[in-house]
């Protein structure tokens, strides 16, 4: 394993009888996607905010590139580009004038950063509207904007605050491929927050699930997978025929079995590959006739509901929870 690039120890954040940070811990690689996945509420964008040295922790330690973030908060700037969460673009300003400024105040200037906001403007498709003013750009357009902003002074390190929060399926997407080719053009680390699953299984090599200010799992989305530890097979019969669930386990191969609409049987086995010729044979013992069979792996919002008993929400409750880690 390679040494860290972010690595947060222990992490808390008070406010006044608040605990909105709770002994927080996890390491980001060097070239790594990293995710923190979880609610509104959960404690990620606090976390984030220690990070980048807007909020100082109530205790515990955090490391950028080997640098203390409260005992040298300048030098962690430097290294690290954001994209906020909320808007913080000038809406009165070009897109050109926005990437400007930002660069002037990283001590850029003259040709190279004229050419450095003309590179990224092209990167993130808005070179056309370099001269057009933001507030008139969509919500995507700005988005776009907002992460070549972050790049402009050329960071070691890139975080992003829910991304492509309230932006429609297509620009999400377009938002994904500017990330993985950040990563994959500029050898960049990542560091992002999200409570979309599917944008923390499409983009991150490793996820810390956070509930209630603490990380209640960490490890890849297969590992993240496999705390369920089951495969989900979905079998359709012949309309002449009563679905039906077998009454062997195949050797505690198969968790469970039971009947669904449209004619169906849902089995839980443990691993789909290796069970399936064997749910064919024993049906084919029993002369059922399969019209259709299928399977799926579980997805993080089963693994999350497994986890934490419901679905990603907003919530009081502060109960500690065990956490499964992987290394």
């Amino acid at each position: 394993m390679s040494d860290p690039v972010i690595e947060s120890i222990d992490l808390v954040k008070k406010f006044k009888d608040v605990v909105a940070v709770n002994k927080v811990s996890f390491k980001v690689l060097r070239k790594e996607i990293y995710g923190l996945l979880g609610p509104n509420g959960a404690g990620k964008t606090t976390t984030i905010n220690i990070l980048i040295t807007l909020l100082k922790p109530t205790s515990g330690q955090a490391f950028v590139d080997g640098i203390d973030v409260v005992k040298s908060p300048e030098k962690v700037r430097k290294k690290i580009g954001v994209v906020f969460q909320d808007p913080s673009l000038d809406m009165f300003l070009t897109a050109y004038e926005n990437m400007y400024i930002h660069g002037k105040i990283y001590g850029l200037g003259g040709r190279e950063l004229n050419k450095r906001i003309k590179e990224l403007l092209d990167f993130v498709e808005l070179k056309p509207f370099a001269d057009k003013v933001v507030r008139y750009f969509s919500g995507g357009m700005r988005r776009r904007l907002e992460i070549a902003r972050a790049l402009l002074h050329d960071p070691d390190i890139l975080i992003l605050d829910e991304p492509t929060l309230g932006l429609d399926p297509q620009t999400r997407n377009k938002i994904w491929e500017y990330i993985k080719s950040v990563r994959k053009e500029r050898g960049i680390t990542i560091l992002m927050t999200t409570h979309y699953m599917d944008e923390a299984e499409f983009l991150c090599d490793r996820i810390s699930i956070m509930d209630h200010g603490r990380i209640i799992a960490e490890g890849t989305p297969e590992q993240l997978k496999s705390i369920i530890g089951s495969d989900v097979v979905l079998i359709k019969f012949s309309d002449t025929q009563k679905p039906m669930c077998l009454d062997n386990d195949l050797d505690g191969a198969i968790i469970s079995c039971r009947s669904v609409s449209g004619n169906r049987v849902e089995l839980v086995v443990r691993d789909a590959v290796k069970t399936l010729p064997r749910i064919f044979e024993e049906y084919e013992r029993k002369g059922m006739v399969i019209e259709e069979i299928s399977y799926r792996r579980p997805t993080l919002n089963e693994v999350f509901i497994y986890l934490t008993g419901r679905e990603l929400r907003d919530s009081l409750e502060d109960q500690p929870r065990p956490i499964h880690r992987w290394r």
